[in-house]
């Protein structure tokens, strides 16, 4: 089923939009890098940037990805055919998930590198502290792939996708305000996690590293993973 929906993604060019959104991030992440002194500017500066900017794209990502690889099911006879195939609606949902985070993982990493080279390509001086760049990666992947299970699972339900894509676009604006507002609003609102990852902050004037809170990522996670269960069980019970 995993590989079946990889054909689909090449057939969607999933590829090439990926390629163009990580392009986009990592462009509007760095610009600053090129309009002032590259030098003056921390690591930890240039990461709160990324976050500002991954927050602002990931969300409708997650809905474009997810909408367009489900979409494909409701304008053909797509449901039908798995069900023929002894594949649950559930199950091709399950497997779309896996196919979208297998394409989504290596995006996300080189996103983050293409940052890293950014800031080195501009001259900023010091040592690169690791720890924060491969925290917020991996957690990036995780709550991007949160969102994408539960866009397949919208986006299986509503057969008008500008519902789906629409969410995504709500999502991002909260996401970013997310950012601006107090720590304890974000945690609360599920595109807030956006803000909630990030591994830089600004205090007395200054970004400094500042670690997550952990148990509320791993909360949320869980949760999610239990909805997206539950949900796609639900959905083999619904004829089509």
């Amino acid at each position: 089923m995993i590989r079946l929906e990889f054909r689909k993604m090449r057939r969607l060019r999933t590829a090439p939009t990926l390629i163009v959104l990580v392009i986009a991030v990592v462009a509007l992440s760095s610009a600053s890098l090129f309009s002032g002194d590259p030098a003056a500017m921390p690591w930890a500066s240039l990461l709160l940037s990324y976050t500002f900017m991954a927050a602002m794209t990931s969300p409708l990502l997650a809905a474009v990805l997810a909408s367009r690889l489900t979409d494909i099911e409701h304008a053909g006879v797509g449901w039908t055919l798995a069900a023929t195939a002894g594949h649950s609606p559930g199950a091709l949902c399950r497997a779309k998930l896996a196919a979208l985070g297998l394409v989504l993982f290596p995006a996300v990493a080189a996103q983050s590198l293409l940052v890293v080279g950014a800031g080195l390509v501009a001259g900023i001086r010091g040592p690169l502290d690791l720890g924060p760049w491969l925290g917020y990666t991996v957690l990036l992947f995780l709550v991007d792939l949160a969102f994408v299970a539960l866009h397949v699972w919208l986006a299986a339900v509503v057969e008008n996708q500008l519902v789906s894509v629409g969410v995504g676009l709500l999502g991002a604006f909260l996401a970013v305000f997310s950012l601006l507002a107090p720590g304890p609003f974000a945690r609360f609102v599920p595109w807030g996690y956006y803000a909630v990852i990030s591994y830089a902050t600004q205090r007395g004037g200054d970004v400094v590293y500042a670690p997550p809170p952990y148990a509320w990522i791993a909360t949320f996670l869980i949760l999610v993973a239990l909805v997206f269960a539950l949900a796609t069980r639900g959905l083999d019970r619904v004829e089509r």
